[in-house]
């Protein structure tokens, strides 16, 4: 943004407060005439609503270029500074200027320096979005974060994805119709998944810094807090939460919150990792396994990339730990395994009115959450939905269910929010009873990386598919198993290999039919003496 494009701004902003002003005016003079005014009034607010954050976005573009601009006329006024003191004299000079400016702390008139800086000179897309009202400040302020340590290739890279329709494999959806914080949580993990130094490297460098902290507060009250990694802190949040679930009854007064800051509190200091201790007013805290979810890419569980797992409610780890959890066996994570081709996981469905567990898997794959706009919900009794009711002829397959959150559940079956359609890769999005739709939130799956030279393993090569029953190993796999429509390009041996027949030793008990996904995850098994296949 240039002084035209200031001016510009200005202007249009005070534009806009008038045409906001006169619609109000007038929707205030038509108040009890025409048809149905009230329903017209409630849709003149909430237009009001909208048209005031578009506004507030503008706002804030031209409050970042007044402060990127008085920095660049303070620092030229100075002079050059003669030594690191009086340079970091001027900078305390501007901050303390703009803060009494506009009444606000120092502290938060250096953070505004700071952004307004990297969104006019790093970060143009953003910056033009924001002068546009396409996305919020909060979102702004988000993608300064997330590209912080960048270098200027991959925050050019991260923030195209959200914020450039016409770069490969954008983000689906608008970043400005998604709320900050799960703006964030997009934005963090395309971050995990491209950053240019390995996922591996950084969270080596971060299990260094794993503490516990505790801080005094009022009213007889301390904060308890814990930096781990990823797996414990999920698996210790959902089986917390499971077991506060299993507390829950007609007589119970506690929260929810309440009771999962009783149970931790039970389990710490009666008998640390033990569920044996008994929470006042109970007969004791039941320690239910956590039913966590891992989605793994093919080729990082088999160790041949180092391309982030995704662990559900959380995001991206390194696939050590996946792999870890994996070979452990633990029955309290669900291992799912992703398509080659396009990264989505593999669909599983049934044709019945109960929604069986593995549909429930899948839900919470597809959905990542409750899957009403702006909702964070990753609760693992989430309500498995059908979107047209059962007995109006819907059935339990996919592409029909939805798994909200207990609120807007009951919220669809009490009010006139009603769910759209959704597809076996998208979730629902939501009716208002004004008329409005809303969109849901989609999942970025992305087609998951390759190992280099894979194409060209011995014993490999691109036969016409489907292969023929001669090229597959007898009573195993079915030529309809692998075929273009599953696998891309028909990658698989035409001719066996020594090396594929030693994979397919790896299976304990062959089964007459196998699915690709019951393929996938064979072959990701590990060998009798432990030794990776």
């Amino acid at each position: 943004m240039d002084s035209r494009g200031a001016v510009v701004t200005a202007e249009a902003l005070s534009v806009s407060f008038a045409e906001l002003a006169a619609r109000l005016r007038g929707g205030a003079d038509r108040e009890g005439s025409g048809a149905d005014p009230l329903r017209r009034a409630a849709d003149d607010f909430l237009d009001g609503l909208a048209a005031i954050s578009r506004l507030d976005a503008k706002s804030a573009a031209l409050k970042v270029w007044l402060a990127a601009g008085y920095s660049a006329a303070a620092v030229a006024l100075a002079g050059p500074a003669e030594s690191p003191q009086d340079h970091r004299g001027q900078e305390m000079a501007v901050v303390a200027e703009v803060a009494c400016a506009m009444t606000v702390s120092e502290r938060s008139a250096g953070a505004l320096l700071g952004e307004a800086h990297v969104l006019t000179t790093d970060l143009p897309l953003t910056f033009s979005a924001l002068q546009a009202g396409t996305i919020l400040w909060q979102h702004a302020r988000i993608m300064v974060e997330e590209t912080m340590n960048l270098d200027p290739a991959g925050a050019q890279a991260l923030e195209a994805h959200f914020l450039d329709p016409e770069v490969v494999n954008p983000a689906r959806g608008p970043a400005g119709e998604l709320i900050p914080g799960r703006f964030r949580h997009k934005a963090r993990t395309w971050r995990e998944r491209h950053h240019p130094v390995s996922i591996e490297k950084r969270h080596a460098r971060g299990l260094q810094d794993r503490r516990v902290e505790y801080a005094p507060d009022r009213d007889g009250m301390a904060w308890l807090s814990a930096y781990l990694p990823a797996d414990q802190a999920a698996g210790i949040w959902d089986r917390t939460t499971a077991a506060a679930r299993a507390l829950q009854g007609p007589d119970e007064s506690r929260t929810l919150t309440q009771l999962r800051a009783d149970t931790v509190a039970t389990w710490l200091l009666d008998r640390i990792g033990d569920s044996a201790g008994a929470v006042e007013g109970n007969g004791g805290v039941p320690s239910p396994r956590a039913q966590v979810l891992i989605t793994v890419p093919v080729f990082s569980l088999l160790g041949l990339t180092d391309e982030p797992a995704m662990l559900n409610g959380y995001g991206p780890i390194p696939p050590s730990m996946a792999r870890q959890l994996v070979a452990d066996g633990a029955d309290s994570f669900h291992r799912v395994l992703t398509d080659p081709r396009d990264g989505a996981p593999l669909e599983i469905g049934r044709s019945s009115y109960r929604v069986t567990k593995a549909q429930r898997q899948w839900l919470r794959l597809r959905d990542g959450k409750c899957p009403f706009p702006g909702c964070s919900n990753h609760s693992l009794d989430n309500e498995a939905d059908h979107l047209l009711a059962w007995a109006h002829g819907g059935t339990t397959g996919i592409s029909n269910l939805s798994q909200p959150c207990h609120k807007h559940h009951r919220l669809r079956h009490i009010t006139g929010w009603t769910p759209t359609p959704a597809t076996k890769n998208e979730p629902p999005g939501w009716t208002s009873p004004t008329g409005r739709h809303y969109t849901s939130e989609h999942p970025d799956w992305e087609p998951p990386a390759w190992p280099s030279g894979m194409l060209e393993v011995p014993g490999h090569q691109e036969p016409d598919c489907p292969p023929s029953e001669d090229a597959l190993p007898k009573g195993i796999l079915p030529s309809h198993a692998l075929s273009s429509s599953t696998l891309p390009g028909c990658q698989h041996p035409a001719n066996p290999s020594p090396g594929w027949a030693e994979l397919w030793s790896v299976l304990e008990e062959p089964q007459p039919s196998l699915s690709v996904a019951d393929f996938l995850w064979f072959t990701a098994q590990p060998l009798r003496n432990g030794a990776a296949p």
